[in-house]
């Protein structure tokens, strides 16, 4: 059986989470979430732009390195022949 403490510890639960419930639907509350999510799209923009560029080196590299490749293996083959 439930003792009286238990009943008061979920009772103060319950008005502290309703209460939590009221404070973060607050339209203060809405106004900071609006900013941090404006926030997060601006990064998210800037990581997916960064990594465009990134992509691109990468691509120009391995480009560069193949035509290294071929250019070792035709001076290697005009060597043997």
């Amino acid at each position: 059986m439930m003792s009286l403490k238990n009943v008061g510890v979920f009772a103060l639960g319950t008005l502290f989470g309703l209460e939590g419930i009221k404070l973060l639907s607050s339209k203060d509350a809405k106004k900071v979430y609006a900013h941090c999510t404006a926030g997060v799209l601006r990064m998210k923009d800037s990581v997916i732009d960064q990594v465009t560029t990134l992509q691109e080196n990468c691509t120009d590299i391995y480009e560069e390195a193949k035509a290294i490749n071929e250019e070792r293996a035709q001076k290697e083959d005009a060597e043997e022949e």
